[in-house]
Formats: structure tokens, C-alpha cells, sequence
């Protein structure tokens, strides 16, 4: 009884061992390619678990998952004979596990046979265009020309190249001197044709501007010249009837005004003839006018009562 245990006990074992040896599992990322000694027989692209034949099959797991390149930084001559340290990177996926088994084997071979061909596209690609173009004009275009032909390429390693793109793209450091300072000069050259076309524009508007105001301001100053004279002309028709009505209250009325605009300011002194008729009203509310002085006589100025500095004999 005890041997039969024991029997039956190795017996399983061996069981589970073969089981064990004959199931693998496939990972949603992953994939598989089975070999028969050491001859590819099969793909798996099914995840899952699956069975080989122990000792007889092998199994090859690759990754299904986008992977990263890193290229060696470079040195690059543009077409404008500008020089470029380049440094790029790829993005690539493997697709085809047979073909990739044949000419690569392990993932770490990538680096050795797509890294160069990625860098060679680089070369050819940024030698036939300029600095300018490289930098900022042209390029997405460069970076998707460029992973067609490294594509075209890896389809014999059984990859698919998705991306490329450049990391760094400066110029060497003795270089970038005297590039930036063409790059400072052209850009404030343009600044300079900016700036002269602004003021050439405002001038222009500032002149328009200006001869619409003058146009405006004469066509003012001719309406305002004509309402004026007929304001001048009402106001002598006006005067000149109510002269004709009652001359002495004209005769009193303008002489108040005369005082007005005579007294008006801070220096209240006048050099006149006592006997003029400008003080016709402060002798005489009545203004009757004053008789003539048979002779001048030596005559002084005294402030008058008025604020006014009358003459006296």
C-alpha cells in the first residue's frame, strides 16, 4: 500500500510537471511565437493560456506595446550649410513576431539595426532643407516624410514605425553667436519696415485729420462771420430805431456803456478834458452838455466817487 502512495505520488508530479511545462500564458500586451526545436511553427496573438509540447516547443514572448528608440545625438549639415546637433527619437511596435524572430531574435538588437537607419532618414531628410525650415517652418512635414522611410525599412525587421521625432534640434556653440545675431538684426529690420509703415499710416490719418479740422474750422469761422454781421446788422437796425425814438435816452445808454467798458478795469485813471461830454451824466443827470473852458487850465486827477479818476481844475 505504501508503494502504490508513493508510486502515485510521483506519478502526479510528473503530471503537473508536464502540465506545467506544456501551459504558458499570453498577456493582453503581449505576443508569442512558437518554436519547434528552434524552428519557428506558429504565432499567438491571443492572449490567453496555451499549451506547447514539452521539451519538443519553446516559446518566444515580444512585446505587443509601442516602444521608444533614443538615436545618438548627431551632427547635421542643413542645406543652407548651416550645422545642427540633432537628437531624435522613434516610436515603433512590433507586428510581425515571425519576421522579427528571423532577422533581429531580441528586442535589444533593435537599437543596433533600426537606430542607424532612423539617423540615416535624419541625415538625408534635414540636408536637403534649410535651418529655418528645420526649426519652425517645415517641421511636422520633415518628421512625417521621415518615418515613412524609416516605416519602409522596418517592415523587413517585422516592425512598425509609428512616429519620429526630434528632441533637440541647436546649432553648434560656436555658431549660434553669430546666428542669433543675424537672426536679432533681421528681425529688427523688419521691426524698422513695421514701425516706418505705422508712422507713415498715421501721418497719413493725422493729415486727413487735419484738413478735415481746417475745412471744418473755416466753414465755422464763414457761418459764424455771417451770423455775426447779421447780429451786428439787427443790433445797428435796432439801435438806429431807437435812436430815431428818444435820442437822449441813446445819448444816456451809450454813455453807460462807455463808462462800463472804461471803468471796468483795475486802473481806474483817466487823461481827458474835464469839460468832455464823457462826463456829461456826472454833471448833469439831465446830461446836458457842458460849455467849453475859455482856456486850458493846470489840471491834476483825483479819484472820483465812482472808483473813476476824474480831472479836476
Amino acid at each position: 500500500m505504501r508503494t502504490f502512495l508513493i508510486f502515485l505520488l510521483v506519478v502526479l508530479g510528473i503530471a503537473a510537471a508536464g502540465v506545467y511545462a506544456s501551459a504558458y500564458i499570453v498577456h493582453q500586451n503581449q505576443q508569442a511565437l512558437v518554436l519547434e526545436f528552434g524552428k519557428p511553427k506558429r504565432v499567438v496573438q491571443q492572449p490567453g493560456l496555451h499549451w506547447k509540447l514539452p521539451v519538443v516547443e519553446t516559446v518566444e514572448i515580444f512585446d505587443k506595446r509601442i516602444l521608444d528608440l533614443d538615436t545618438a545625438t548627431q551632427e547635421v549639415t542643413a542645406s543652407d550649410q548651416k550645422r545642427l546637433i540633432v537628437d531624435a527619437f522613434a516610436r515603433y511596435r512590433i507586428v510581425d513576431p515571425l519576421k522579427f524572430y528571423q532577422t533581429l531574435r531580441f528586442e535589444g538588437a533593435v537599437r543596433s539595426r533600426l537606430g542607424p537607419i532612423v539617423e540615416s532618414a535624419l541625415r538625408r531628410a534635414l540636408g536637403s532643407t534649410t535651418f529655418q525650415d528645420v526649426v519652425r517652418d517645415r517641421r511636422d512635414e520633415l518628421m512625417k516624410r521621415i518615418a515613412a522611410n524609416v516605416n519602409q525599412e522596418g517592415a523587413d525587421f517585422g516592425l512598425e514605425v509609428v512616429d519620429v521625432r526630434i528632441k533637440r534640434a541647436d546649432l553648434p556653440e560656436q555658431n549660434q553667436k553669430s546666428i542669433f545675431d543675424r537672426m536679432r538684426a533681421e528681425r529688427q529690420r523688419e521691426a524698422a519696415e513695421f514701425r516706418a509703415e505705422g508712422v507713415g499710416e498715421a501721418n497719413r490719418i493725422r493729415s486727413n485729420a487735419d484738413r478735415e479740422v481746417t475745412i471744418l474750422m473755416a466753414e465755422a469761422t464763414r457761418k459764424g462771420e455771417e451770423l455775426r454781421g447779421e447780429g451786428e446788422a439787427e443790433r445797428n437796425r435796432i439801435f438806429a430805431e431807437a435812436f430815431g425814438r428818444d435820442e437822449d435816452f441813446f445819448a444816456f445808454y451809450r454813455s453807460m456803456q462807455a463808462y462800463e467798458q472804461g471803468l471796468k478795469s483795475g486802473d481806474t485813471r483817466l487823461v481827458i478834458s474835464p469839460d468832455s461830454d464823457f462826463f456829461r451824466y456826472f454833471a448833469d443827470p439831465m446830461g446836458a452838455p457842458r460849455p467849453a473852458a475859455n482856456a486850458p487850465a493846470q489840471r491834476q486827477t483825483t479819484p472820483a466817487t465812482t472808483g473813476a479818476a476824474v480831472p479836476t481844475p
